[in-house]
């Protein structure tokens, strides 16, 4: 299976690059399933129900979200009626939605979403990741109903989300970071096949601090002193993310790419 996830989107810019290209995309790469994390994609701050159809429209199968999921008020509803919408795993315990999903792809196959949002440098406390996907990875081995597991680790620290990769190394076909909105550059296979990036990066603009527009951060790390809102920088948008290509027999994975398509960065594709 050829599985491509994209990074947080950023904003207008960032959704405005995938409605323009993820249809092209899918296309020239014959992608089997694509994943998209949304969860900054309005106003850089959560998901409406409107951005979160124009992402699927434009042919994301699954959205995940992050810290910010709930920021948008409509989506504590929305997310009932759309279950290709993923909340972390181990959210609040009364949060609506689920955290993951046994998803349909090209083929009739079955590709398991997931998301845990990291507990090291967040600002709230967050349920154990490792204990909470630990139940959903051992509930559906790999090979076995799912042809493909993702898991999106959300968090700051890449040594938490380096150490995710091991703890489902051999269970999952891939784990991919999000939320620090910059793509690192170690993308491999671990040692018992599953697909990894500590950060996928971003889908916005990057002539910017961390998408947003410069002014107001640079002000805040100058002088300790905020004057205005952050504001999502407005640019061309780079689409960045991983691809990932998995035996179907046994769910691993076979090949890993970073991608890196438009905008400032320099491009990289399958």
């Amino acid at each position: 299976m050829k599985i491509l996830f994209l990074g947080d989107v950023m904003g207008r810019a960032g959704r405005a690059a995938i409605t323009e290209r993820l249809p092209k995309l899918r296309a020239d790469w014959g992608l089997d399933f694509v994943v998209v994390n949304g969860e900054n994609a309005t106003s850089g701050a959560g998901l409406t129900a409107a951005h979160a159809k124009a992402l699927l429209e434009a042919g994301a199968d699954c959205l995940t979200l992050g810290d910010h999921a709930f920021d948008q008020k409509e989506m504590l509803s929305f997310i009932e009626q759309e279950p290709r919408i993923l909340r972390p795993l181990n959210f609040a315990k009364g949060a609506p939605g689920k955290g993951y999903r046994l998803c349909s792809a090209a083929g009739g196959r079955k590709v398991l979403v997931t998301q845990v949002l990291g507990q090291v440098f967040m600002k709230r406390p967050f349920d154990d990741p490792f204990s909470a996907i630990d139940l959903v990875l051992k509930a559906h081995p790999l090979g076995g109903q799912a042809q493909a597991i993702l898991v999106d680790m959300h968090c700051e620290a890449t040594s938490e989300k380096m150490a995710m990769g091991h703890w489902c190394d051999g269970r999952a076909s891939m784990v991919v970071g999000t939320h620090t909105h910059v793509p690192t550059g170690d993308a491999q296979i671990l040692p018992g096949g599953t697909a990894f990036q500590s950060d996928a990066g971003m889908c916005g603009d990057y002539n910017s601090v961390i998408g947003m527009d410069k002014a107001e951060p640079l002000r805040r790390f100058i002088t300790g002193m905020g004057k205005g809102r952050f504001t999502p920088a407005g640019g061309e948008a780079t689409l960045s993310g991983l691809y990932v290509e998995t035996d179907d027999r046994t769910g691993k994975a076979t090949r890993v790419r970073m991608i890196r398509e438009g905008g400032r960065l320099e491009a990289a594709a399958p």
